[in-house]
């Protein structure tokens, strides 16, 4: 029994020399457990943005200032960074997710110019019209 709680001791310690066959055998099963774990184990939930089709739309395109405008769902943002005035994030967000989503800008370099928010009557955001200038 001596030696059974000796061995327990030297697995909690890590005190195996490198090379050797417990060594060895504690590294893959750490290697297995890492990669073979669930994620549901620990409540990893991937974050999911509404990337679908409806979330963007192109509005208005104006050829004298090369700006077109883009609606953008609210709800393809996640709750925190939803805001009623044009912060940096929020310009970010959104460039991110127009580059992602909008087949004419997948690829290009564009600058956003104009984000307003149209609010509903409790005062949440519903969609932003984005401009961008490609």
């Amino acid at each position: 029994m001596r030696s059974f709680w000796r061995g327990v001791g030297r697995v909690i310690f890590w005190s195996y020399e490198r090379g050797s066959w417990p060594y060895d055998v504690m590294v893959v099963a750490i290697l297995l457990f890492v990669l073979v774990t669930p994620r549901r184990w620990f409540h990893d939930e991937e974050q999911t943005r509404v990337l679908a089709g409806t979330a963007v739309q192109m509005v208005s395109q104006d050829s004298d200032s090369d700006t077109r405008t883009y609606r953008l769902d609210a709800k393809a943002l996640p709750p925190e960074k939803r805001s009623t005035k044009s912060t940096p994030e929020l310009e970010r967000e959104t460039h991110d997710i127009l580059g992602e989503t909008a087949d004419d800008l997948k690829g290009q370099t564009f600058q956003v110019v104009r984000i307003d928010p149209a609010l509903s009557s409790d005062g949440s955001v519903l969609y932003y019209d984005v401009t961008v200038h490609p």
